[in-house]
């Protein structure tokens, strides 16, 4: 498991860009936080390197934003409202199969549906510093964990 401390949203950002850089379509990215620690600053970047040039919104009423203007195409999707179900009627595996790279905020309303592999990150705020955030990655399978080396690098 790999941390990374940044003390801007635009560092945030930066990593998330580093990380679209190395998607592939079919990778499934779930982001995991509190309100405001940062799941959508971190999208953006990703975004941004994906050559999106959208601005990124967080889909939390739409539950899904699709942008398919850039290098491969971005699925959006916030599930907190899925809190007491009906993501089963989404047909998100047809994302998690699809074209793109999915990524997923507050992940754990739907963990029954999600795949055995994908890059679980965690965004956590630092109690001391509001401006610090820890940004945690957990792989889970082999491709993953190879995204994540390559970001280390």
């Amino acid at each position: 498991m790999e941390s990374i401390t940044v003390t801007s949203p635009e560092a945030t950002m930066a990593i998330g860009a580093k990380l679209g850089q190395l998607v592939q379509p079919g990778d499934l990215i779930l982001l995991d936080g509190d309100l405001g620690a940062g799941k959508t600053t971190f999208t953006k970047g990703l975004a941004k390197s994906l050559g999106i040039p959208n601005n990124v919104k967080s889909p939390t009423f739409t539950l899904i934003r699709e942008y398919r203007q850039g290098r491969l195409p971005l699925y959006h999707m916030d599930v907190y409202r899925l809190e007491d179900g009906g993501a089963e009627d989404l047909g998100l595996d047809e994302y998690f199969d699809g074209d793109g790279v999915s990524v997923v905020e507050w992940s754990q309303f739907i963990a029954d549906l999600l795949p055995t592999t994908y890059l679980r990150i965690a965004i956590s705020r630092d109690t001391d510093a509001d401006d610090q955030r820890v940004i945690t990655f957990k792989p889970i399978g082999e491709h993953y964990q190879r995204l994540v080396d390559q970001l280390k690098e």
